[in-house]
C-alpha cells in the first residue's frame, strides 16, 4: 500500500481508494419527481406552478403554457388531457388549468431540487442566478430524493432560492430528519457515514482522495491531547487536525 499525503503535515498515511459521493449515488439510482412522472410531464407541472406561486394568474391559461415550454398549444392540449387523465391537474374551458393536489406534490418537489441546486450553483460555483436556474433545470429532474435531502443539509437546510424565490419542503427526504453531528463530538469506537465536510475546494479535494467523502463510512479511532483525530475507514487510517475534523459532519451509525 503506498503512502498518501496528509492533511496539514501530521505525518504518512496509508493508501486510500475513493469512497462514492454524491454525483456517483445519482448516475445509481435512478429517480424523477414521482416514479411515474416524465420530464416533459414535470415540466408542465412546475410551470403552472411558477406561475400561480407568481400571483400572475390561476387557473392558469392553455396560451401561456404554451409559450412558456416553446409548445404549440395542440402539443400544449394534448398534454394537458393526459395529465388531467392521471389526476394531476384540472381544466376549465376557456379559462386554464389548476394543479390538484398530486400534480402540486410533484411540481414541489420538483421545484425544491431545482432551487436547491441553483443556489448551490450560485453560492459555490459562482454562477449568477439566472445562469444557476438553467443549468439547474437539468438536474431536477434526475435527482434522488436522497441526494436532494443532503444537498439540502449541506447548504443549511435554505428556505428560499437565489433569486429568493420560496424552496418548498419534501417531508419525504429521509436524510433531513437524519440527525448528524461533527467527528469531534463523537465518542472512540464510534462509526457513521459522512454526509458533509469542509466547503474550501482544497480540503474537499483531499477528503475526496482519501476516502472522506459524502457517503463513505469512517470509525473514529482515537482522539489526541490536542483534539485531533484519528479516523478509519475500511481502508485504513488518516489523522484530521481538531479545526478539520470539527467541520466533519457524520450520521452516527452506533
Amino acid at each position: 500500500m503506498n503512502p498518501a499525503r496528509n492533511l496539514l503535515g501530521l505525518g504518512t498515511l496509508s493508501g486510500w481508494q475513493r469512497s462514492p459521493g454524491p454525483a456517483d449515488m445519482a448516475k445509481a439510482v435512478p429517480f424523477a419527481g414521482s416514479d411515474t412522472t416524465t420530464e416533459s410531464e414535470e415540466m408542465y407541472l412546475i410551470t403552472v406552478a411558477m406561475a400561480v406561486e407568481d400571483g400572475r394568474m390561476d387557473p392558469v391559461p392553455v396560451p401561456h403554457l404554451a409559450k412558456a415550454l416553446s409548445v404549440s398549444k395542440v402539443a400544449a392540449n394534448e398534454m394537458i388531457k393526459k395529465l388531467e387523465g392521471r389526476g394531476l391537474l384540472t381544466y376549465t374551458p376557456y379559462r386554464g388549468v389548476r394543479l390538484t393536489s398530486e400534480g402540486d406534490a410533484v411540481a414541489r418537489v420538483i421545484l425544491r431540487r431545482r432551487r436547491l441546486w441553483a443556489l448551490f450553483l450560485s453560492e459555490h460555483l459562482g454562477l449568477a442566478p439566472t445562469a444557476a436556474d438553467a443549468v439547474a433545470c437539468e438536474f431536477e429532474h434526475v435527482t434522488p430524493r436522497d441526494v436532494a435531502g443532503r444537498l439540502a443539509a449541506f447548504l443549511g437546510d435554505p428556505t428560499v432560492g437565489p433569486s429568493g424565490e420560496p424552496i418548498p419542503r419534501d417531508e419525504g427526504e429521509g436524510p433531513l430528519a437524519v440527525r448528524e453531528v461533527a467527528l469531534s463530538e463523537m465518542t472512540v469506537g464510534q462509526g457513521g457515514t459522512v454526509v458533509r465536510g469542509p466547503h474550501d475546494a482544497a480540503t474537499r479535494s483531499f477528503f475526496m482522495e482519501e476516502g472522506l467523502a459524502e457517503g463513505g463510512a469512517v470509525t473514529l479511532l482515537a482522539v489526541g491531547d490536542d483534539g485531533g483525530c484519528l479516523v478509519g475507514t475500511p481502508h485504513g487510517s488518516v489523522h484530521l487536525s481538531t479545526g478539520i475534523a470539527a467541520g466533519l459532519f457524520v450520521t452516527p451509525t452506533v
